[in-house]
């Protein structure tokens, strides 16, 4: 925790020293933007008085769901920036709690490289000389220099109430128990787009790396109706639960997002993380994940489409010179259909164990926020290797308010070789989308399916929408 706070205050005094003779005139003009959307009286003043008051900068309301179990949180963000002649850096720094004591705070660096593009000085074409150009003259490349972005980041979040059933896909209910956590993260991540070959441009290769310094702290719950987690397990049925040592944790990823047409688009991914103990300790271990993700837009590609998200911070809806994109109020159609194949392996040395808290869950939703297996309970189905199919249908109803539809299959393992397509667990989920300007997604679904019932699911996006996501908690 020492170590978050003082990252925290180093990234917060570097953007007010960055700050100090322009800090005062966003303050001003910000002032000036909330009186003018605020003046309004009555209800039809309400909603674009709330957007500014949640999505402006350089401060604003921050809101957003907790992991699952903890709650709403509201508090608050600040968000600067400063450009220079290579890089444009912008600051981030916010603090959220909710009413269960859960809460979660952090600072964020973002530096976006923006080199200087050489002017090339286009010759027009007089027309009738054979050339097959257009009479106009020759067109500019299409292609756009993409930016290598750099992260750099300090989180700290404790989260007072998680579920536990014990390992693998055939946990029982009668094996609930609930836990807290206080993880702190502090690192840096990187992400460098590949232009350079002019054959794969068309492929938006990119290449990530990371380097995070992870601090977990497991602790009991004792004043829930479940009991907790060490009544009912110990450090063979829940592998970590005596001692959570420091981990250092490294990993490389390539990713590529073409599109074919207006119609179709890929988003592929595929990683490989080492997560690296104290020496003393037998929690180290490796894990590689794929997840393809594919969408074919029913009306073509659109506002509603992916929105690349590298280039904003978690409280950021739009570059600082421009304002969030505003709510759409249009009756044009807009949907899509989507097919998801997500993979994630871990491997240990014969004496070594993945810690329970770093072990990907389905069920509900997982401590990320991430839908999974929605009809049963959250974090349900726990283990070190999971694998998940998801089939989405989305489309637009009026102006920002949308319908869902999904359908998963999946399953955990503990064992690698358990992974297959027999018994996969099945659940379906629909309801409502609402996407406002620059607000936080949020989405109330209704999830059936499985052999456990039905569960109601309501989340606002702790990202506003177009800004990147948090560090991920495993």
């Amino acid at each position: 925790m020492r170590w978050s706070v003082a990252v925290i205050l180093w990234l917060t005094s570097l953007l007010a020293f960055a700050q100090e003779g322009k800090l005062q005139a966003d303050f001003r003009r910000e002032s000036e933007r909330v009186a003018e959307a605020c003046k309004g009286t009555g209800v039809k003043g309400i909603p674009g008085c709330s957007i500014e008051l949640f999505t402006d900068h350089p401060l604003h309301i921050a809101a957003g769901s907790m992991s699952p179990q903890n709650g709403f949180a509201l508090g608050a963000a600040f968000v600067a920036g400063q450009n220079t002649k290579n890089w444009r850096m912008t600051w981030d720094v916010d603090a959220v709690g909710s009413v269960n004591g859960s809460f979660r705070a952090g600072g964020y660096m973002k530096m976006i490289h923006t080199p200087p593009e050489n002017i090339h000085v286009l010759t027009p074409v007089p027309s009738g000389t054979g050339t097959t150009g257009s009479a106009s003259g020759t067109k500019p490349p299409s292609f756009i220099h993409p930016n290598t972005v750099l992260n750099l980041y300090a989180q700290a979040i404790s989260l007072n109430k998680l579920y536990y059933f014990g390992l693998g896909n055939d946990s029982t209910l009668a094996g609930q128990s609930v836990f807290g956590m206080t993880q702190t993260i502090v690192g840096v991540n990187a992400i460098k787009p590949v232009y350079e070959w002019k054959a794969i441009r068309g492929l938006n290769l990119a290449l990530l790396g990371e380097l995070n310094g992870r601090f977990v702290s497991v602790r009991g719950n004792h004043g829930e109706s479940q009991p907790s987690i060490g009544a009912l397990y110990t450090e063979a049925t829940a592998p970590g639960l005596s001692s959570q040592p420091s981990m250092a944790q490294f990993g490389e990823g390539v990713r590529i997002n073409p599109k074919f047409g207006a119609r179709f688009q890929l988003n592929y991914q595929g990683s490989f993380q080492q997560f690296a103990a104290s020496s003393d300790s037998r929690h180290s271990f490796l894990r590689w994940t794929t997840d393809f993700n594919h969408t074919f837009y029913l009306y073509g590609y659109t506002k509603s489409g992916m929105v690349n998200t590298d280039v904003h911070g978690p409280d950021e809806c739009a570059p600082l010179s421009e304002k969030c994109p505003p709510v759409s109020h249009s009756r044009n159609l807009n949907g899509s259909i989507g097919f998801r194949v997500l993979l994630s392996e871990s491997s240990t040395s014969s004496i070594n164990t993945v810690p329970f808290y770093f072990q990907p869950t389905l069920g509900g939703s997982d401590i990320n926020g991430a839908m999974a297996l929605p009809s049963y309970q959250d974090y349900r189905f726990r283990a070190p290797n999971v694998f998940l199919l998801r089939e989405t249908f989305e489309h637009s109803i009026w102006g920002p308010f949308g319908f869902s539809f999904l359908a998963d299959q999946g399953k955990v393992a503990v064992a690698r070789s358990d992974i297959d397509f027999d018994n996969l667990r099945d659940s379906f989920a629909a309801g409502l989308t609402l996407r406002a300007g620059g607000f936080p997604m949020v989405s109330l679904m209704f999830a059936w399916g499985g052999s456990e019932g039905h569960h109601n699911i309501f989340n606002m996006n702790s990202s506003l929408l177009g800004g990147s996501a948090r560090p991920s908690l495993f």
